[in-house]
């Protein structure tokens, strides 16, 4: 091959060819061709970018996920950019090639590879001039410092870090922010609320064309497990045509499981899914989305750095006959634009289409999110909590169009709302622990005592039976006052005020997005609250960062355990202890916490993966436990044990009272109860009961009137 390839020194003496009688070894026509050459390439990929498939590509490179569920197939999109960049790649290579009249393998060394990567990170690559810019920039700063410096690659490496950090969307984005103040901006808040309520019509092309007779959407034996865990397990859900139907039940009831099974997220272990008698499980997100399966997601998924109205162009450009031209701008398809306007006034984003969507306020990215699963046509129509997060205005605003929706297209709504799902659902499901535990009409599920079982507990668990003395004193360990947090732009805590004393377990409850966790998570810093204060032992923790609050004393224990797998528990331990031997608080040594959790010391060298669930929790807590720890938070810990399990747990946490103070957040409300001194119940955010444990424990009437409807 060295004969071929001519080896390291590569090949030479390369002699530029006569073409069309033009002599090119002179060095003027060559350059000219070579300029011709670059402006025609410049002006292809200018309205390639501008192109129906262009903005695909963009649209990729923003949120692939949405792209797929607007129903573009992406890995034909990007196999098809990664083609078109190799051959201009190649055709720049063979021009570099007569230039030098030489060739080798320097130009593809890791070196080079890396200075092209930079060019166009520090230019700004969502911009089409950015690499071009990045390029020059890069050229006159390597000149100037190489003759300063033999370090110079030490200086720009440095620059270069800047802008990873300081300016992500390189030159072009500092531009932008010079520019930002004398540019005229939307006022997209008042737009929104300027918006009327109430039903709406659907545009003629976004209306089924038929009606469906018998079920327009059968899932049938739908089962899922996640690591040996059964999500969702033989459950069956019919919907019929222009009814909306309602998936509701507990935290980990297994709802967005199923949703996801049914818009395709995941594929299913078992069972199938028939939309209009065809059968859609197993298929890809893109291929179910084109098969008539429209969806909205329960944390916005958008293309944030697009305008609204680019966003609903693309939603609607996928049904399009048009989405494949590759030189016709996107802007100038009549029909595609034509219906982007009758979606934009349908739902209330008139006045903000040039806004960008990352900037509207957060029922705006609600809404806008619903319009592109609108805008793609669909047969059913999927939303995963659309009025999550919202005012109350906007959630009767929001509850009125998706009634009215649902009179044109039947609309699957997964909702923590009950009152609101009550008062608009045509057909109700409830699921609790993976299956289907109601289904038939509201009152059906209103009424049936299992459905309120679930969420309020029957008062009949044996633990619940046994008296417990409470150890709380009258000292103040742990206090909130106006606390106030969100989640991006959804106000999640309102004015939350509670406190927690020495020594007292107190049980945080509430309905399924009522902001629980949440509340928690503000506690130890994950999610600091944008007002209010928070105290331990007098001491303002608010809005420190969670390691300077762990430290102090408070000790949480997440949903999802958060242990580290491939160690031992050992191991856990000793991270779990590493920087909190404080002083502040109970001190946790080993001999005390296997008194408290006596099969840890059995599992002591055996990696955390390899033990059961009720195993893990109880590492976790200890983990918890193992620095010097004043609070303990837990959230959910009781969750998908076996009740020998959760008795053992139950214990442990009982004898605790006497160390320290605990919050728990669990859906077991019989064992929330029992096991607590004071109930404090959220309602949507903000702190609607506290009062004795025991009375609701002993008193369903008073529980319901809390915790249900």
């Amino acid at each position: 091959w060295t004969a071929v390839t001519g080896g390291e020194d590569g090949l030479g003496g390369i002699k530029r060819p006569l073409f069309l009688g033009i002599d090119f070894e002179a060095a003027l026509p060559f350059y000219m061709l070579v300029a011709t050459i670059g402006m025609a390439v410049v002006f292809a990929l200018w309205r390639f970018q501008r192109s129906p498939v262009g903005t695909v590509l963009v649209a990729i490179r923003e949120n692939e996920q949405r792209a797929r569920f607007l129903g573009y197939a992406t890995d034909r999109y990007k196999l098809a950019a990664f083609t078109l960049s190799a051959g201009l790649t190649g055709l720049a290579g063979s021009l570099l090639l007569f230039n030098n009249r030489m060739t080798s393998a320097d130009p593809i060394s890791v070196a080079f590879s890396g200075e092209l990567l930079a060019m166009v990170v520090i230019g700004g690559m969502r911009s089409f001039l950015g690499p071009a810019l990045g390029a020059l920039f890069f050229v006159i700063f390597r000149d100037y410092l190489s003759s300063a410096t033999e370090n110079w690659l030490f200086w720009f490496g440095l620059l270069f870090v800047a802008f990873i950090v300081f300016s992500p969307t390189g030159l072009v984005g500092v531009g932008e922010r010079l520019l930002r103040p004398f540019r005229k901006q939307l006022d997209g808040d008042a737009a929104m609320s300027a918006r009327q309520a109430g039903a709406v019509t659907l545009p003629a092309f976004m209306k089924p064309v038929d009606s469906v007779d018998g079920p327009i959407l059968r899932a049938t034996g739908l089962a899922k497990s996640f690591g040996g865990i059964k999500a969702v397990e033989g459950v069956d859900i019919t919907m019929q045509d222009r009814r909306l139907h309602a998936l509701i039940g507990p935290n980990g009831a297994g709802k967005t499981t199923a949703f996801n099974l049914i818009s395709g997220l995941f594929k299913p272990d078992r069972g199938e899914v028939r939309l209009r008698e065809r059968q859609i499980a197993g298929l890809s997100p893109e291929a179910i989305t084109q098969a008539g399966i429209g969806r909205a997601f329960q944390i916005t998924n958008l293309f944030p750095t697009l305008t609204v109205a680019e966003n609903v162009r693309l939603a609607v450009q996928a049904r399009s006959g048009e989405r494949f031209a590759p030189w016709r701008a996107a802007a100038s398809l009549a029909q595609v634009n034509d219906e982007t306007s009758q979606v934009i006034d349908t739902m209330g984003l008139r006045g903000i289409e040039g806004a960008e969507a990352g900037s509207l306020s957060y029922g705006g990215q609600r809404l806008l999110d619903m319009s592109l699963a609108l805008a793609t046509k669909p047969r059913v129509l999927l939303l995963d909590e659309p009025l999550a997060g919202l005012a109350a205005a906007e959630r009767e605003r929001v509850g009125n169009l998706i009634k009215s929706i649902s009179t044109d297209l039947p609309v699957l709504l997964v909702e923590h709302d009950i009152d609101r799902v009550f008062a608009i659902a045509d057909h109700v499901t409830v699921m609790n622990e993976g299956s289907v535990l109601v289904d038939g009409t509201v009152e059906d599920a209103r009424s049936s005592p299992r459905v309120q079982e679930v969420y309020i507990g029957s008062g009949a668990h044996a633990l619940a039976e046994k008296p417990r003395e409470s150890a709380a004193r009258e000292a103040v360990l742990l206090g909130l006052d106006g606390v106030d947090t969100y989640y991006g732009k959804s106000h999640i805590l309102r004015q939350v005020a509670l406190d927690v004393h020495e020594n007292e377990i107190v049980a945080l409850l509430g309905r399924n997005g009522a902001g629980k966790s949440t509340l928690l998570k503000t506690i130890t810093g994950i999610a600091p609250p944008a007002a209010g204060t928070i105290t331990l032992a007098g001491s303002d923790i608010a809005r420190q960062p969670p390691a300077v609050i762990a430290r102090a004393g408070i000790a949480y224990v997440p949903q999802g355990r958060g242990l580290f797998a491939g160690m031992s528990v050992k191991d856990n331990m000793e991270l779990g202890r590493l920087k909190r031997l404080t002083g502040n608080g109970s001190h946790w040594d080993d001999d005390k916490i296997f008194a408290f959790f006596p099969r840890i010391k059995q599992r002591w060298h055996s990696p955390a993966d390899y033990l059961s669930g009720g195993e893990q929790q109880m590492v976790a807590v200890a983990r918890a436990l193992s620095g010097d720890t004043r609070v303990l938070l837990l959230d959910e810990p009781f969750e998908g044990l076996a009740p020998a399990v959760v008795e053992e747990l139950f214990e442990a946490f009982d004898k605790l009272r006497q160390e320290i103070a605990i919050v728990i957040v669990d859906h077991h409300l019989d064992l929330a109860l029992a096991l607590s001194d004071r109930t404090v119940v959220l309602e949507r955010g903000t702190v609607v009961h506290t009062g004795p444990s025991r009375a609701l424990s002993q008193d369903l009437a008073l529980r319901r009137q809390v915790l249900w409807l």
